[in-house]
């Protein structure tokens, strides 16, 4: 069975129509297209082109459709197309001929982008969901490992001391970007394409706008041609799915550094690491490796569909059907890697010994700059100096705690004995007490901002704004 054929004479060539058929993927979205296909059922009958009892048969056949594909017991047989094919196909031999109006007024054009849309607002929230679930896995490590100093860095130099805990929150705040994105991109996603038909809009009296809120989107789409051409919401959902991998490599990058034996800040569980299959003594960070290159796929998805798009006339073209492979992929990479990188981060076992003794005095080196501005320097002069004092020291071979009062005084005569506090990494981290920076008191309090932010979203389509639950 064909949806399409009678002004054809020939056969079509077999690998061709194995090129062109796309039930080998599309079938993901089998419940969609049965769901959609009720309500369009229901929407025909209100306009009197199914009579009750076609549109009572048609609606607890493809009822029954839904089931099998649950059950998995629907047989995918060769003629299959796609997913539309497929349901149809069974369709008529379940009710027969009246399987043939399901399709009045309707294209697999704005078919198919519907049904996308709906299985893609349905991944959107499961990705918002693990987004969650690794954003409390950093709130509990930074409540957890509260008052922990490490040295952190610019340009991957020891810069400053900071909390672990600061340091925890700042892969927090990315990942809520990231939810905040998806949440506007399900709204953008929630525009009914059904009833656009092929690119002019159906004939039937179909009421869209009941269509639309029978299946979770906020509104039909306001013109036909684009409906079925859109696929900025697929393109747009690539895009963060590669946001969101680069978050996690960044992540998985400093894991895989601060549990090597260089730095040896952390500790990876064995549950979460790999052997060497020749040395013995190795523990591979393998888990947070493949994230870093899952990374690199999920921007290669982003890129693959951009190229595909960007030559496409109006309407609807063939090369569309490449959109789903990569979004399916996506969603598949990103609900399978989002919960390991949570577990895997909260098993981590830290060294606080470690990190502290990896913090050098040179790293307060800006506190001493700041102890001069008090006293009335400009702070480019304040630098200058201590760029002097710390020039000092390296040519001794000797680090800031070892200079004398009396060798600072050769630098600026406004230095007193209690420049040494500054040099202390604890004094150092709570000095920074900002909103938004390092010091406990800061921290305590972004915690706490965290905790408000993390709330879930509510996803409902009535609303106009993205409230929180």
């Amino acid at each position: 069975m064909k949806l399409w054929g009678g002004r054809f004479t020939e056969q079509p060539n077999i690998k061709a129509w194995e090129f062109n058929a796309s039930i080998g993927f599309d079938q993901r979205l089998a419940k969609q297209d049965i769901r959609a296909s009720i309500a369009w059922a229901k929407a025909l009958a209100r306009a009197n082109v199914l009579t009750d009892i076609e549109q009572q048969n048609i609606c607890n056949s493809l009822t029954q459709i839904e089931e099998e594909f649950e059950k998995a017991t629907f047989q995918i047989i060769a003629s299959d197309e796609d997913i539309h094919t497929a349901v149809e196909r069974r369709l008529f031999e379940l009710i027969g001929s009246d399987a043939g109006k399901l399709h009045t007024g309707r294209s697999r054009n704005d078919q198919v982008s519907t049904d996308f849309r709906m299985w893609l607002m349905e991944q959107i929230q499961q990705i918002d969901q693990a987004l969650e679930g690794v954003q409390k896995v950093m709130i509990t490590r930074a409540e957890k490992d509260i008052g922990i100093i490490m040295p952190g860095y610019t340009h991957l130099q020891r810069a400053m001391p900071i909390l672990i805990s600061h340091w925890w929150l700042s892969h927090f705040w990315p990942l809520q970007r990231d939810r905040q994105r998806l949440f506007q991109l399900y709204q953008r996603t929630a525009y009914l394409p059904l009833g656009s038909a092929a690119l002019a809009g159906t004939t039937i009296p179909v009421d869209r706008r009941m269509l639309s809120a029978e299946l979770g989107f906020q509104q039909p789409a306001p013109n036909s041609i684009d409906a079925v051409s859109d696929r900025d919401f697929a393109v747009e959902f690539l895009f963060c799915s590669a946001l969101i991998g680069i978050h996690m490599s960044k992540l998985s990058e400093a894991v895989i550094l601060y549990t090597s034996r260089e730095f040896n800040f952390f500790k990876l569980g064995d549950a979460f690491t790999t052997g060497s299959s020749l040395m013995p003594q190795k523990k591979n960070p393998d888990l947070f490796e493949l994230v870093r290159g899952k990374s690199g796929t999920l921007l290669g998805y982003l890129t693959g569909l951009m190229a595909t798009l960007k030559g496409l006339p109006s309407t609807y073209d063939k090369d569309l059907q490449e959109d789903k492979v990569p979004v399916f992929n996506a969603v598949d990479t990103l609900l399978a890697l989002l919960p390991l990188v949570g577990d895997a981060v909260d098993g981590l076992k830290l060294k606080p010994e470690v990190m502290l003794a990896a913090i050098d005095p040179s790293m307060m080196a800006t506190n001493l700059a700041d102890y001069l501005v008090g006293k009335g320097i400009p702070f480019r002069q304040a630098h200058h100096l201590i760029g002097e004092v710390v020039l000092m020291a390296n040519n001794r071979g000797v680090g800031l705690t070892e200079l004398r009062t009396k060798d600072y005084q050769k630098i600026s005569e406004l230095f007193e004995s209690d420049l040494y506090a500054l040099l202390d990494p604890k004094i150092s981290v709570e000095r920074h007490n900002v909103f938004g920076g390092t010091s406990t008191q800061a921290v305590e309090h972004q915690i706490k901002h965290a905790k408000e932010e993390i709330i879930s979203i509510t996803y409902n389509n009535q609303e106009t704004k993205g409230e929180k639950s």
